[in-house]
């Protein structure tokens, strides 16, 4: 029989991670356009409410009263669904990231997560690769060459990254001796942040992780010198809000599996004592890689897209095979 509460427990924590997913995607946007403002000695937003802190409501009211246009020979129904299919695997993707250890609440333990599965990491690694279908087919649809060439840059550098990304997971795993994100998390409470361990599948991973939300120097399926705009160069209104909305709540995500992996996840100070302190420690990491990844697209010039090819499989790869090596021989050594 199905535990009613438990069901009601899933359906509050979903709609909690989806609230805080949409705030946050709202607000990244804000903080990637002060902190690139101060990196390269301008304002950035300042005009609405103080401090410019309700630009990014003014900008979803902009885009959801916003004329949406569907060319004449677009497939109108993949040209619909594609900045759909975009945007929810961005959303479902953090489903198996921790937020905490445990809490007591109206006489029940809640987990601070949606779902603690032994194969977390295959979960991850799946839905990730969904959303270059979104782009792909985005730019088919719209009968258009330009966002034709935006799609199949896209999953031309989806298999150059890819490989690299799925074998960056592999030192965690051997080190933890689990699939299971808390196991990972639990594992380094006792080993410390396998980022000590693991710096070249930590640098494999993030460098991977900002081909993946398609970021600067990357972002190789805009290119808008090159493509006008990229896939999205016939969208407009909500379903071009749908695509930054993928990407952006995608950085977070890619963020908090980083975190998890390589940074101790929720583990902290006092983090058994408090509970509640796993999410802020959690949040905290985020916001840090997120920074990261603001800097790194203000201050890095796009990659000629030969080179980023020829990285990443003559670079990356082999690092990435390496590293899988030396964690591997690490583990014997120790007796772990």
């Amino acid at each position: 029989m199905i535990d009613i509460w438990l069901v009601v427990e899933w359906v509050v924590k979903s709609a909690l991670l989806i609230f805080v997913l949409l705030t946050g995607f709202a607000y990244t946007t804000f903080y990637e356009r002060k902190l690139a403002a101060l990196i390269q000695v301008r304002v950035g937003p300042n005009r609405v409410g103080p401090g410019g802190w309700l630009q990014p409501l003014a900008d979803g009211i902009k885009l959801i009263f916003k004329e949406e246009l569907i060319p004449a020979n677009a497939y109108k129904t993949v040209f619909i669904l594609a900045p759909i299919l975009t945007a929810v695997p961005a959303l479902v993707i953090t489903a198996v990231v921790p937020w905490g250890t445990q809490i007591e609440l109206f006489g029940r333990t809640i987990a601070l997560g949606i779902a603690d599965v032994n194969v977390a990491v295959l979960y991850i690694l799946s839905v990730a690769s969904v959303s270059v279908y979104g782009i792909v087919l985005a730019g088919w649809s719209s009968d258009n060459k330009y966002a034709m060439l935006g799609g199949l840059r896209s999953s031309a550098q989806m298999i150059s990254y890819e490989l690299s990304l799925g074998l960056a997971f592999v030192g965690p795993i051997l080190l933890a001796g689990s699939m299971s994100m808390n196991d990972i998390v639990n594992a380094q409470r006792d080993l410390g942040w396998f980022v000590i361990y693991q710096p070249i599948g930590a640098l494999i991973f993030y460098i991977a992780s900002l081909a993946e939300v398609n970021r600067a120097p990357f972002d190789m399926p805009e290119a808008e010198q090159e493509l006008t705009a990229g896939y999205h160069t016939e969208y407009s209104g909500m379903k071009f809000a749908l695509f930054f909305m993928g990407e952006y709540i995608k950085m977070a995500a890619v963020s908090a599996i980083f975190a998890t992996l390589f940074l101790g996840g929720y583990r902290g100070p006092f983090v058994d004592q408090y509970p509640l302190l796993g999410p802020l420690y959690l949040f905290l990491k985020i916001f840090l890689s997120l920074g990261v990844m603001i800097w790194i697209r203000a201050t890095m010039p796009r990659l000629r897209y030969d080179r980023l090819m020829a990285f990443g499989w003559k670079v990356m790869l082999p690092a990435a095979l390496l590293n899988v090596f030396l964690t591997a021989v690490l583990i014997i050594w120790r007796g772990w």
